[in-house]
């Protein structure tokens, strides 16, 4: 069975868990951003927790099913027809599945029951922006091939909370605080997406962060969550396919709890950081 992309929407790529253990030789984790959005989906057409499914960036997707099957949309809400979110829906031959665009959050997720088959890269499905590994970004035209399902779902429904208006994200201490000359500024500034965002880094405006070191750092380690201050004063957030080095001072790590919000901010969203331990939840 394959499905008919009939329109790809803003940006459409194939995810999975990515490829964990690569980091020696410069590969990123990559996968889905929000990994909980993408596991429900999942576990909604009855695919193993780690199957490969698309990744939608602000809807707009349509594909077209050639044979019976199962999807399901979960992640940033948005409208979905037939059916809607969080919820197996049955398309029949000739059948569009149609998302509108995303009114809350950035990134849907559709999963396919016996998950999207296309060939491996390094074990993973996923496709790395960054590092140009596995397929390519999906484009109108294209056939993706879907494999054998297995089990039938057993979940109908699955309610989730809205997406917070004004997320705070749980940080832990970087290595590099005393590179500033006011660390927890970090924590009581209020910052702004920008719209120069993407699957390796968020970049956040607002007031400039003062160095105090002005030296240049050699590269080091970098993981998904990093809080990284270029001259300008003004964060990055790493994300998804972040790279595994670094060359500006970390100054603080964002919880890998909390990396499914961060999947979620749209350009223009306000966020600010909070100390893991003064957060309110537990760390």
């Amino acid at each position: 069975m394959k499905l008919e992309i009939v329109r790809p929407g803003f940006s459409t790529t194939v995810q999975d868990h990515g490829r964990p253990g690569y980091a020696a030789l410069g590969v990123s984790r990559s996968g889905a951003a929000d990994r909980g959005s993408f596991e429900l989906a999942n576990r909604l057409v009855g695919n193993p927790a780690g199957a490969a499914a698309l990744e939608v960036t602000l809807g707009g997707l349509v594909l077209r099913a050639s044979s019976v099957t199962t999807v399901a949309v979960t992640g940033a809400s948005c409208p979905v027809s037939p059916g809607g979110m969080n919820a197996p829906v049955t398309l029949w031959p000739g059948d569009e599945l149609v998302l509108g665009t995303a009114t809350s959050g950035l990134r849907c997720y559709v999963a396919v029951r016996g998950g999207i088959d296309v060939p491996p890269v390094l074990g993973s499905r996923a496709t790395d922006t960054l590092g140009q590994l596995g397929p390519p970004p999906l484009a109108a035209g294209m056939l993706v091939p879907v494999g054998t399902p297995g089990a039938f779902p057993v979940v109908d429904l699955a309610p989730r909370a809205a997406l917070p208006e004004a997320p705070v994200l749980r940080v832990t201490p970087g290595p590099r605080r005393d590179w500033f000359a006011a660390p927890d500024e970090l924590l009581s500034t209020v910052y702004t997406v920008s719209p120069d965002s993407n699957r390796v880094g968020i970049r956040l405006t607002g007031p400039a962060l003062e160095r105090v070191r002005h030296d240049e750092l050699p590269s080091e380690a970098c993981v998904p969550g990093s809080v990284q201050v270029p001259p300008s004063g003004r964060p990055i957030l790493f994300h998804a396919d972040a790279p595994t080095t670094g060359g500006y001072p970390v100054l603080a790590v964002v919880e890998e709890a909390d990396l499914d919000l961060a999947a979620q901010l749209r350009p223009g969203q306000t966020v600010r950081f909070a100390a893991a331990r003064e957060s309110g939840r537990p760390a």
